[in-house]
């Protein structure tokens, strides 16, 4: 006799029933949540979201109650929670199902309809990158391949030659298209899936990457096995992987981070350089790769971990174009410490960080250059200096 529930009647079905209950409200996610440390306001924490979840699907809730339409888009989605819960909730699961529910047609912000609509199709993500100089090679039948990215071909070019200067094996083809990450976390999983399948069928093989974001999207949809962000790559290939075609020693290369023969550390590359990290959040939380930056950091120059390298800087993908001031306010905390840290460089791995941290230092007119760590890993080895471009 079978003893599966019978679904119930009364709910609105946004939600899948397994994930929703699987919340024990304990609070153990509150003191993790970015948005419930500016507000400490319970509905703004994922505990106070998962009820306004459970009142949406129960019913007691319209389904135009302006605290849904909110909250859903005052949370991150960084998944900082997921890595406290006790329970397991998959809140980045679920956060995507009140996406899709609650930013349906006139619900979903102008500027997320604009953005996912300028990488729908390949040809647009192509035209993206038309004019700049992103890393572009012939397909590949069997890879490794580099995923190029929508907006970071274009807003930022160098950081795929560089992981193509580190990694000459990888295939960068120009009409891979998008990975659909964007459409997943904002509002559009169906089409977020069916754009991964896509590019998983375009670039078989193994894919790597240089967003964070896109790294944790393609893994839950393509399988773990098919995707690694570079600095896991570039770790797990430290001893096999051939010498960049420019001539210059890859980060995975060099002897810093290492022992020698006598067992004791070896010296970074560039000792007399200070380098931060900002995490990825989907990379750190979604993944748990978090180690191997820092590694490929310390084999690079001096290592500084910042207090909250961890935790949100508020790119959040969309989220600092759909809510900028909010956006500010997770960041500005984060400046005031890299600032105090005394750093050269504050390395990213995710484009949307990139951005988030750019901005805001040369807002502030400060001396600290935010690079991604494949550029570092490429030029500072080397003796060329980033700061100089």
């Amino acid at each position: 006799m079978s003893t599966t529930p019978s679904p119930d009647p009364s709910a609105r079905g946004v939600f899948t029933p397994e994930l929703l209950d699987r919340c024990i409200s304990c609070g153990f996610c509150l003191p993790a949540c970015p948005t419930y440390a500016l507000t400490k306001d319970e509905t703004s924490s994922p505990r106070g979201r998962i009820t306004l979840m459970r009142a949406l699907e129960e019913g007691t809730l319209p389904e135009n109650d302006l605290r849904l339409q909110e909250e859903s888009s005052f949370c991150l989605g960084c998944r900082a929670c997921e890595t406290v819960c006790p329970a397991g909730v998959e809140y980045g699961a679920l956060l995507e199902e009140w996406r899709d529910h609650q930013w349906r047609g006139p619900g979903r912000p102008l500027i997320v309809r604009l953005l996912t609509f300028a990488v729908n199709s390949r040809l647009r993500v192509w035209l993206l990158g038309l004019f700049r100089r992103h890393a572009r090679t012939r397909p590949s039948p069997e890879g490794p391949h580099l995923m190029l990215g929508c907006f970071e071909r274009a807003l930022y070019p160098k950081v795929s030659r560089a992981a193509r200067a580190l990694l000459p094996e990888l295939s960068a083809p120009a009409s891979q298209g998008c990975c659909g990450a964007l459409h997943a976390h904002n509002g559009d999983s169906a089409r977020g899936r069916e754009l991964a399948v896509e590019l998983g069928e375009r670039l078989p093989g193994v894919i790597v990457t240089t967003s964070g974001g896109c790294a944790a999207h393609l893994a839950d949809v393509l399988g773990r096995d098919r995707v690694r962000e570079i600095s896991e790559y570039l770790t797990a290939t430290s001893e096999t992987t051939p010498e960049p075609s420019t001539g210059r020693p890859s980060a995975d290369r060099t002897s810093a981070g290492r022992t020698g023969t006598d067992g004791t550390p070896e010296e970074p590359s560039r000792p007399g350089i200070r380098i931060a990290l900002q995490d990825s959040c989907h990379l750190r939380n979604g993944l748990g790769v978090w180690r191997e930056p820092r590694e490929l950091l310390g084999r690079i120059g001096e290592y500084v971990e910042l207090p909250s390298a961890g935790t949100c800087c508020g790119a959040a993908g969309s989220y600092a174009l759909v809510r900028p001031k909010d956006s500010r306010r997770v960041l500005d905390a984060k400046l005031d410490e890299i600032e105090a840290a005394g750093v050269d460089y504050v390395a990213v791995v995710n484009p949307g960080c990139y951005r988030q941290l750019d901005q805001g230092l040369r807002r502030r007119g400060s001396k600290v250059r935010t690079v991604h760590l494949a550029e570092l890993a490429a030029d500072l080895p080397s003796g060329h200096d980033p700061r100089t471009d």
